[in-house]
């Protein structure tokens, strides 16, 4: 698995991530929705797992995201939203675009 960047070690650059004023309290029935997508994706493709993503199992991100999104504003047939399953796709993309970066980085 690929070491994560967490957040910045300096407090005046963590003070520029504001998870929770800038995100949690901004969306928080998208969050909901987005974190709802993850359980019920893990109970169909991991069943009796701990949560957990597993990269291997899929990589097409934009192209499911461009899916669910042909279909925005339904409900899919597990009772998600596809408009929630189009954004974990892409913050799944978006992890590992900056992971990959942070390799790189490593790297040099």
């Amino acid at each position: 698995m690929t070491k994560r960047k967490k957040l910045p070690d300096h407090a005046d650059e963590r003070k520029k991530h504001p998870l929770y004023r800038g995100l949690l309290m901004y969306f928080p029935d998208a969050c909901a929705a987005v974190a709802n997508v993850s359980w019920v994706g893990n109970e169909q493709h991991n069943p009796g797992q701990d949560l957990h993503w597993s990269r291997h199992k899929s990589n097409d991100h934009f192209d499911c995201a461009m899916r669910h999104l042909i279909d925005a504003g339904a409900i899919d047939n597990d009772g998600t939203r596809h408009t929630a399953k189009a954004a974990w796709r892409i913050l799944a993309a978006l992890q590992l675009e900056i992971e990959a970066e942070h390799e790189k980085k490593e790297k040099v």
